[in-house]
C-alpha cells in the first residue's frame, strides 16, 4: 500500500502513489522480485485524520504486506491499526513523530528534524538575522526549535517565529511580519530597486505546497524593502516552483534550500528516471524532481532488498512478520545506489536524538537556485546528526 493526499487544499503529494505503481509494472516486467509479483494498493489520504486512519485499515483488511513510500502528517491514526496486525511501514515522508517513534517504522531520511536543522546550519553561514514563516500547526510548531538548533549551530541567535495558515492564499501580513522581523526596514536600508541591502537578513519559509502563495506575497512586497536573502526546504520549494516564479528572475534566484537527498540533476537518479520515462505512461503526477517520488523509489528499492534477502532464506510467502523481522535483523545493509549512505534498522543503528528515536539517517544536502536550477552548493552529504543531539542536551 502506498498512500499520499490528493487534490487537497494543504499539501498534495500524488506522485508518490504514481511512483509506487510505476515501480511495480518495472519490477514485474522482469519476473517480480526474485519471482514475487508486486501489487499495489494505493489509497488517498486527503489530509485528514479520518481519511489516514481508513488508509491503513484499508491495507490491512487487504493483506498488504507493508506500507511503502507514503505521506501522512497524522501518524497517531494510521500507525495504530498498522501496529495491532504487525504491518511494517517504510520509507514515510517523515511527515509525522509516530513514523520516529514506532518500532514498526522504518525511514529512509531524518525527516522534517534533519531538514529544518540542516537548513539552520546551511542559513548559519552568511544570516546574521533569520526569521522562519512556517505552518500554524502542531507540526509547525515543531519547527523553530529544530531551525534554531542549526543556526545555534553557527553560533546565530533563534530565527523570528512566523506562524502563518497552512492554507492561506494570501502572506502579506507573513511577508511584512519576517522582514520587519529581520529588520529589511526601508528606512533604515533604501528601497531595493535603488540598491538597498538588508545585508545578512534571511528569510525561510517552510509551508509545503503553498510555500509558492508566500514567495508569490513576497515578490510583491520585496519591491519596497532591501533584498534579503531567501531560503527553504525541498518539499516546500522544488524545481517546478522556481520555474513557476519566474526561474532566475524570479524571487527563488540564489535561495539556499536543504534537501534530503542529491540534486534532481544528479547521475545517481538515472535508474529512477528511466523506470519514470518507460513505465509511468506520460503520467504527469511524477515529477522526478519532487522528493516524495524520491522517497517512493528509495522505499521501494528497501522492500526489494527485504524480499531478496528473505528469498536467500528460503522464504516463499512474505508476510508482514517476515519483512519485520528481516528489517530488524538487517543481515545486509540496503545500499540506495548512493542517493542515501546505506540503510540499517538494528538497535545500534538508531541516533541519540531526542523525540526521533527511529532515526537511522541523519544526512541532508545543500542546494541552491542558480540561473534558474536547483542545483547542488556542495558535494556530498552533511551530517546533521551531532545538531540534532545538541537540541536534546538543550532541551
Amino acid at each position: 500500500m502506498t498512500w499520499a493526499p490528493e487534490d487537497t487544499k494543504a499539501t498534495n503529494m500524488p506522485g508518490m502513489p504514481a511512483m509506487a505503481q510505476a515501480y511495480a509494472r518495472w519490477v514485474n516486467s522482469r519476473g517480480g522480485i526474485r519471482g514475487h509479483h508486486l501489487r499495489v494498493l494505493t489509497c488517498n489520504e486527503r489530509n485528514d485524520s479520518v481519511s489516514a486512519a481508513q488508509c491503513a485499515q484499508r491495507a490491512v483488511d487487504r493483506g498488504a504486506v507493508a506500507v511503502v513510500g507514503s505521506y501522512s502528517q497524522f501518524g497517531r491514526s494510521f500507525m495504530s491499526p498498522l501496529e495491532v496486525k504487525g504491518v511494517p511501514f517504510i520509507g514515510g515522508y517523515g511527515a509525522s513523530d509516530e513514523e520516529f517513534e514506532s518500532p514498526l517504522s522504518y525511514p529512509v531520511n531524518g525527516g522534517q528534524a534533519s531538514l529544518l536543522a540542516g537548513n539552520g546550519r546551511q542559513l548559519a553561514r552568511d544570516c546574521r538575522r533569520v526569521a522562519l514563516v512556517r505552518p500554524d500547526t502542531i507540526q509547525g510548531d515543531q519547527m523553530p526549535s529544530l531551525l534554531n538548533s542549526g543556526l545555534e549551530n553557527g553560533s546565530r541567535n533563534p530565527a523570528k517565529d512566523i506562524k502563518a495558515p497552512e492554507d492561506g492564499t494570501d502572506y502579506s501580513s507573513a511577508v511584512n511580519r519576517a522582514l520587519d522581523g529581520v529588520g529589511a526596514d526601508p528606512a533604515v536600508y533604501g528601497k531595493s530597486k535603488a540598491g538597498g541591502k538588508a545585508d545578512g537578513s534571511c528569510v525561510t519559509a517552510s509551508l509545503g505546497d503553498h510555500t509558492d502563495a508566500f514567495f508569490d506575497s513576497f515578490r510583491r512586497l520585496q519591491e519596497d524593502s532591501p533584498r534579503v536573502r531567501v531560503a527553504s526546504v525541498l518539499g516546500s520549494v522544488g524545481q517546478a516552483l522556481v520555474n513557476r516564479t519566474g526561474g532566475r528572475s524570479g524571487p527563488l534566484e540564489g535561495a539556499e534550500i536543504t534537501g534530503w537527498y542529491p540534486a534532481a540533476g544528479d547521475s545517481r537518479w538515472a535508474p529512477m528516471r528511466k523506470v519514470i520515462n518507460d513505465f509511468a505512461f506520460n503520467d504527469n503526477r511524477i515529477d522526478p524532481a519532487d522528493q516524495g517520488a524520491q522517497t517512493t523509489w528509495i522505499a521501494y528499492t528497501v522492500l526489494r532488498s527485504m524480499i531478496e534477502q528473505l528469498d536467500d532464506r528460503g522464504v516463499e510467502d512474505i508476510t508482514p512478520h517476515d519483512l519485520q523481522t528481516a528489517l530488524d535483523r538487517g543481515d545486509r545493509a540496503v545500499d540506495t545506489g548512493g542517493l542515501t549512505p546505506k540503510l540499517r534498522w538494528r538497535e545500534d543503528d538508531m541516533l541519540a536524538v531526542q523525540d526521533f528515536p527511529r532515526i537511522v539517517n541523519g544526512t541532508v544536502t545543500y542546494q541552491v537556485v542558480r540561473d534558474g536550477e536547483l542545483v547542488s552548493a556542495q558535494h556530498g552529504f552533511v551530517n546533521v546528526t551531532k545538531t540534532l543531539e545538541r537540541r536534546r542536551a538543550d532541551s
